[in-house]
């Protein structure tokens, strides 16, 4: 797999460049989203009272953060796994758990406020690229078994 990927300029190329696409996207998270909890959890927060968010304005910036990730995460497994049917099987996955993590995000944040650990936990897979880091060995042992 790794020879395929390094005979093929094109794949390493957009594979780094996904890459980059997720490290800016971290890069510049204050200043392209809204989320009054960057902060909040950068600091001793068990004490601490959530800061005030808009509702509207958070699930927009989250959805869009997760977009982001999902695309450039969906990119990098096209590269690496070049089969149609589990990136269609992909994009469904993403959508599904961003449904699943974002109702149980605004359950949590609205109605269990105090559970500031199962808040911090949720909101981590809205924005970090972790499902990426589940996928590629997934998909890895799944192209091997599809060959045996």
């Amino acid at each position: 797999m790794l020879q395929k990927i390094l005979q093929n300029k094109r794949a390493t190329f957009l594979i780094l460049l996904s890459f980059v696409g997720i490290i800016l996207v971290r890069f510049f998270e204050n200043e392209l989203f809204y989320d009054p909890f960057l902060d909040f959890f950068k600091t001793e927060y068990a004490s601490k009272t959530l800061p005030n968010y808009n509702n509207i304005l958070l699930f927009v910036n989250l959805f869009f953060r997760y977009f982001l990730n999902a695309f450039f995460s969906i990119l990098i497994l096209h590269q690496l796994f070049a089969d149609k049917n589990s990136i269609k099987f992909l994009v469904v996955l993403y959508s599904l758990f961003f449904i699943v993590l974002i109702f149980l995000f605004f359950v949590v944040l609205n109605w269990m406020s105090t559970h500031y650990f199962l808040l911090f936990y949720i909101r981590r897979f809205l924005i970090q690229p972790l499902f990426l880091v589940l996928f590629i060995p997934a998909f890895y042992y799944q192209s091997i078994l599809v060959k045996k």
